[in-house]
């Protein structure tokens, strides 16, 4: 049982799929997701920028599809990718059949364009025959025509009906290995729409808020959409949606996962905003071991902290910490205790140093223990 009961957060059950080797819900680590941007026809560009998004930690990569060309590129692409790709089908249902033939993953349908039923049919067979699951992308801007006819706008009840009425198809044809997105680029409307959905469907949730903007204004927009959510239990695999390089969209996913302890990935630097009172200058030292401390997968807590109003209870709580002291120098702390002085002037090589040789001994412990 933990000690800290206010941090738990329970999950919403649910069934579990597989997206490749990838699984997805029930219990499973919440999955990152981004998507290349990319001509798909350029395999070779393509590829490279699955493998730099993969090496930020995305799970999952998701390709678009929108002509022939780029369905020909799949099986290329879906060969020599380290991770699963998901293509992204909107209009032409065939190059969703296309894309399952050349080794997607999984195939994002979009209720809004994909068009009659009778072609859901042929994607689903498609699916089955290539061990695709299948994700419903509802968004809230291409929503069927007769939804925003009979709810005159998109709400959260026209985007749950979009949702559930082609979950019913997928189910009535006897397929099963699908999840579900409701996205909008409005945060209110998308978090209703998931709230609702969550309690209608047991499938698992494929969170976004879509188009939510630049860099910094989207990944606000996501933090509180896609936050709130994670929070009350709710989502199984995210995407953040940037106009950004596709990197910085699984960086803010890792640091938003990290945030509600939900999943860790790399070093997560607790640090104060800096006074008069600071020993040495935080900011630009924390711009500094961030920029060195970017390889460093394994998860672990770093404390910057200027002074010893606060330094030694962060240190307290994290693997590493260093706070200033005056005198042009401060105090390292290992698990929590002073453990030894260090001058400002070599301190950030010297926590580098720390870092690197505590991510050796997590991995050789965790192998260990794998081993056992």
């Amino acid at each position: 049982m933990s000690i800290r009961p206010w941090r738990d957060i329970e999950r919403r059950e649910c069934r579990r799929i597989m997206v490749g080797d990838v699984p997805v819900g029930g219990g499973a680590p919440i999955a990152v997701q981004s998507m290349t941007n990319t001509l798909t026809s350029d395999a070779k560009a393509t590829l490279q920028q699955i493998e730099e998004i993969a090496e930020a930690g995305a799970d999952i990569v998701r390709v678009s599809c929108p002509d022939e060309a780029s369905t020909a590129a799949m099986k290329e692409i879906c060969s020599y990718s380290s991770v699963p790709i998901v293509a992204d089908i909107h209009f032409h249902y065939k190059r969703a059949i296309e894309a399952a033939k050349a080794g997607a993953a999984c195939l994002r349908i979009n209720p809004g364009n994909i068009g009659a039923e009778a072609r859901v049919k042929e994607v689903i067979q498609a699916a089955k025959d290539n061990g695709c699951s299948m994700r419903i992308g509802v968004n809230g801007g291409s929503l069927e025509r007769h939804l925003l006819e009979k709810y005159g706008e998109p709400c959260p009840e026209a985007m749950i009906e979009s949702a559930l009425d082609h979950a019913r198809i997928l189910q009535e044809n006897d397929f099963h290995e699908f999840k579900i997105s409701v996205k909008a680029s409005d945060l209110f409307l998308t978090v209703a729409a998931y709230q609702g959905l969550s309690d209608a469907i047991d499938c698992p949730l494929h969170l976004g808020v879509t188009e939510a903007g630049g860099a910094r204004i989207g990944s606000v927009k996501s933090a509180i959409g896609l936050g709130s959510l994670l929070w009350a239990g709710i989502g199984d695999t995210i995407r953040i949606s940037l106009s950004a390089d596709p990197v910085e969209e699984v960086k803010v996913g890792f640091d938003l996962l990290k945030s509600l302890g939900l999943r860790h990935r790399g070093i997560n630097i607790i640090s104060c905003p800096s006074c008069a009172r600071q020993g040495f200058e935080v900011i630009k030292t924390v711009e500094i071991l961030e920029e060195k401390l970017a390889h460093i997968s394994t998860p672990m807590t770093l404390s910057i902290i200027g002074c010893v109003v606060n330094g030694p209870g962060e240190a307290r709580e994290t693997d590493i910490g260093f706070t200033g002291g005056g005198a042009d120098q401060g105090m390292v702390y290992i698990a929590g205790l002073p453990d030894h002085k260090m001058s400002n002037d070599k301190m950030v090589d010297h926590i580098v140093e720390l870092v690197e040789k505590k991510a050796v001994e997590i991995e050789a412990a965790r192998q260990l223990t794998a081993a056992e």
